[in-house]
């Protein structure tokens, strides 16, 4: 892969990044023909999302109509050509609204064929984690995702650096292992 960063040079830079702008997240999903993980570790995300606030509002119908989603087709297509899809989740408790809000709506993922985990950060304490959230793709690239302190999306970065790649794998692992399925986890 050719060097490509969305950090810039130097020093914060990841090993093996490329200097290219990130290919489209659902070029990276399709490519996958083993597995793609996916490790999420804060407790709010784009705060200003209208499907959260609809759902914060109450307003039910326009929640229900945003179930049906572009991601679920895309999660449905990568999942029926045998490709595991796993998302494993780090959370604080007593839960945020916006972990409600992501509760509220895996059912559908998982119905789609995504396998989702929940672990309470109290039981995650002995486990070494990366500082950003991050997708593995076949045990050969990673993407990391940044987002600000308010939780908007900041911008992404992608490593084909072996070395980075398994230990976040690794990561992932470690969280799986621990992690509750989403069907036995009952919110705080």
């Amino acid at each position: 892969m050719e060097r490509t960063s969305a950090a810039g040079e130097g020093r914060g830079r990841i090993p093996e990044a490329a200097e290219e702008p990130v290919p489209p997240f659902e070029v990276l999903l399709r490519a996958c023909t083993m597995s793609a993980v996916h490790l999420e570790m804060r407790d709010s995300y784009t705060p200003s999302d209208p499907w959260f606030r609809a759902w914060l509002a109450g307003d039910r119908e326009e929640f229900e109509r945003r179930l049906s989603r572009p991601w679920l087709g895309l999660i449905r297509e990568v999942t029926g050509r045998g490709v595991q899809v796993r998302r494993a989740r780090v959370i604080s408790e007593p839960v945020t609204s916006y972990v409600r809000f992501e509760h509220a709506t895996t059912s559908s993922n998982v119905e789609a064929g995504e396998q989702v985990g929940w672990l309470p950060r109290r039981l995650a304490s002995g486990l070494l984690l990366p500082g950003n959230d991050f997708w593995v793709f076949d045990t050969r690239l990673v993407l990391f995702w940044f987002f600000s302190g308010d939780g908007d999306f900041a911008g992404a970065e992608l490593s084909d650096d072996l070395a980075l790649v398994k230990q976040c794998a690794a990561a992932f692992d470690a969280v799986w292992q621990h992690a509750i399925p989403h069907h036995d986890y009952p919110l705080q």
